[in-house]
């Protein structure tokens, strides 16, 4: 009996091991390394602007309105539930121009849900999208950036290509400022970089998306003045899984 229960455990670890094995992708300077395409690396000459936590009725129409000014477009990694909340603010985001993407229904960690917990959380999100905008989304970046065994199952079996980031603002915490958050990306920019930022403040600190806002126009000074193009994921030189896009290799 004893001999049994050692071989469950042991089977239980395994299983358990395999599916926490993606979230090592987690980490930064591991994931660029070894694997830039899930790390969002690009296009040499080129910079993915993208917004993370929308869409919020009382902060992305800023953004919105920054962004028309620069004459810039973006991805906004979109929630479903927020989404599903203001349909008419996500065809606002389409019908500008942008690019919407998948950053699941709830903004849960997806470590501890199983396969079909995951995939009916990807699914609905998607179609909440989908529906409101009339585009179907082509990219997914899970909360917190933890991939799972299961998310990669059903971001392949939605045909959702995973993008997670090689630079971030920090700009979720209380101390985040315009000049903190400029200063954070910029001193991790690079060429090809996928830039991680947040248009709402829902899983953040109230308050703190001014300070991304404020942010915005600076890094997108300084990534023209270093001869990069900053734009949304579709100019990036990444491909969707509908065209043959690598999961989480290192191609484009």
């Amino acid at each position: 009996m004893s001999r049994l229960l050692r071989a469950a455990a042991v089977a239980a670890g395994a299983v358990l091991a395999a599916q926490a094995l993606p979230a090592l992708t987690s980490v930064g300077p591991l994931r660029n390394r070894l694997t830039p395409g899930l790390a969002g690396v690009g296009e040499a000459d080129h910079v993915a602007l993208t917004f993370d936590d929308g869409p919020h009725p009382l902060s992305t129409p800023h953004f919105l309105g920054l962004l028309d000014r620069l004459d810039l477009k973006a991805t906004f990694f979109l929630l479903g539930r927020w989404a599903a909340r203001s349909p008419s603010l996500v065809k606002e985001i389409a019908s500008a121009g942008h690019e919407l993407a998948v950053h699941g229904f709830d903004h849960r960690c997806l470590l501890a849900r199983g396969v079909r917990s995951t995939y009916d959380d990807l699914a609905r999100a998607r179609d909440v999208i989908a529906e409101a905008s009339g585009e179907r989304p082509a990219w997914f970046r899970p909360p917190y950036g933890v991939m799972t065994a299961a998310t990669v199952s059903a971001a392949r079996r939605l045909g959702l290509r995973p993008v997670l980031w090689t630079a971030w603002g920090e700009d979720w915490t209380a101390r985040a400022t315009p000049e903190t958050v400029s200063r954070t990306v910029l001193d991790d920019l690079g060429p090809g970089a996928t830039i991680l930022l947040h248009d709402s403040d829902v899983t953040s600190v109230p308050g703190s998306w001014r300070a991304t806002l404020g942010a915005v126009p600076r890094i997108v000074e300084a990534c023209r003045e270093r001869g990069l193009r900053p734009g949304p994921l579709a100019e990036h030189g990444l491909r969707p899984l509908s065209s043959g896009g690598s999961m989480i290799g290192g191609g484009t």
